[in-house]
């Protein structure tokens, strides 16, 4: 485990998201920063595609929100 500094501004922002998404600050950073790797290697694939593959390739599949009602 590394230490990485960044920028006070983003540090509240992940501050504010983690406690909105219920991961930890550490957990928000590191969400971001697959997400933003995954978006740079395959910059044609929307967010939600990008999801939803790292969905599949744990083998969990997406639940249809009409279903889940």
């Amino acid at each position: 485990m590394g230490i990485v500094k960044i920028d006070e501004a983003l540090h509240e922002e992940v501050r504010r998201a983690s406690a909105v998404m219920c991961r930890s600050i550490n957990a928000q950073a590191e969400f971001w920063m697959k997400i933003g790797m995954l978006a740079e290697a395959n910059p044609t694939m929307a967010f939600t595609d990008i999801v939803k593959a790292q969905l599949a390739a744990v083998q969990i599949g997406s639940i249809d929100p009409a279903e889940a009602a």
